[in-house]
């Protein structure tokens, strides 16, 4: 009698792609008709890991029933978002109103600076022949501002649309943080049982540190930053302090957004632009040296060329499922470290001769 048939694992690898594909691509065309709701799912999953930190710790050091804690936690959140809205939105949103009449000023005055360069490159005889690609690029760049202004605007006239994805999203979160470990128990009696322990823990360990931590960080830096540009007498200050915190979510984001608001404040005054940028270093590598290894840790464990390719790969395929690109962005780093975790793990399986 015949044993079991065994294929070469490389035979299995080659016949693992293309049906791993093919299940993306079905699992695709099932998500995309549901537009916008696994966007806003995937966002009450990530809210709900967040706030199952402190419903935890409610729990287990107070004594507190589960459903009360979530109860407790979800009260207090609601609070500190309607007293930030209260406190933080109207000024931000004044700001930007004024950041958006200002903004053809400025780029007029970039023209100017342009020109002037052009002048003092031909009188040195140097190349002075970008006359025609400055102008084209300000007329780019003037029409991207006009439109981002009007989105910015009918987005914040959105109002009912706005409230009623916030209140689902809330309320899934709820129900997700409620039924939370059921639901993951239910999901992980699909895995091999030699793996559905370490998939759970590192999956639900990688996305609670990571984005409990990168959260309180963009805090500490939007509240460092606003501290910072009040006394520097820096225009737009709360708004830039906290465009500049929250980017810091997406890895290397807020660098960029540090350079371009230094950039845009330097074509009114080089100066105040030069202030921006040390301020923000200054604050940033504060942030980053002190506060972040103790609150993050190892948790990613990516080296830096894995992170740059993780993130188009993950804004790439956030819009490819209906997900949206900011969202892939917020996931891409964690997802590609669950993914080194348990491929590490795999290579660390002791080696079966039956499967060369």
């Amino acid at each position: 009698m015949l044993g079991p048939l065994v294929f070469p694992i490389w035979l299995r690898l080659s016949l693992v792609l293309p049906l791993f594909a093919l299940n993306l691509w079905v699992l695709r065309q099932l998500l995309l008709p549901l537009a916008p709701f696994p966007g806003l799912f995937v966002t009450a999953a990530l809210i709900a890991f967040l706030l199952d930190i402190p419903s935890r710790w409610i729990n287990q050091r107070l004594g507190l029933p589960r459903w009360l804690a979530i109860g407790v936690v979800a009260v207090l959140t609601v609070g500190l978002l309607v007293l930030a809205g209260v406190a933080l939105v109207p000024r931000l949103i004044d700001q930007l109103g004024q950041l958006i009449n200002e903004l053809p000023g400025w780029l007029v005055a970039a023209e100017g600076w342009v020109s002037r360069l052009q002048e003092w490159a031909s009188g040195r005889g140097l190349p002075s022949e970008f006359g025609d690609f400055s102008s084209d690029l300000l007329t780019r760049l003037s029409g991207v501002a006009t439109q981002l202004s009007q989105q910015l605007l009918g987005i914040l006239g959105a109002t009912l649309g706005i409230t009623i994805n916030t209140l689902l999203v809330l309320v899934l979160a709820v129900f997700l943080l409620l039924g939370g470990d059921p639901i993951t128990a239910g999901l992980a009696r699909w895995l091999p049982d030699q793996w559905r322990e370490l998939v759970v823990d590192t999956i639900t360990g990688t996305f609670r540190g990571y984005f409990a931590g990168q959260v309180l960080l963009a805090l500490i830096l939007s509240g460092g930053q606003i501290a910072v540009f009040t006394l520097l007498d820096i225009p737009f200050g709360v708004l830039f302090a906290v465009l500049i915190g929250f980017t810091t979510l997406i890895p290397y984001a807020s660098a960029l957004t540090i350079v371009g608001v230094s950039a845009l404040l330097a074509l009114q005054d080089p100066r105040m632009g030069l202030e921006i940028l040390a301020a923000a270093i200054a604050v940033g590598q504060i942030v980053d040296q002190v506060i972040q290894p103790r609150l993050m840790g190892s948790i990613v464990g990516l080296q830096p060329a894995w992170l740059l390719i993780a993130l188009p790969i993950g804004a790439r395929t956030g819009a490819l499922f209906g997900f949206g690109q900011l969202l892939g962005l917020l996931l891409a780093v964690p997802v590609a470290s669950c993914i080194k975790t348990l491929v590490d793990a795999w290579r660390e399986l002791p080696f079966d001769p039956a499967e060369s």
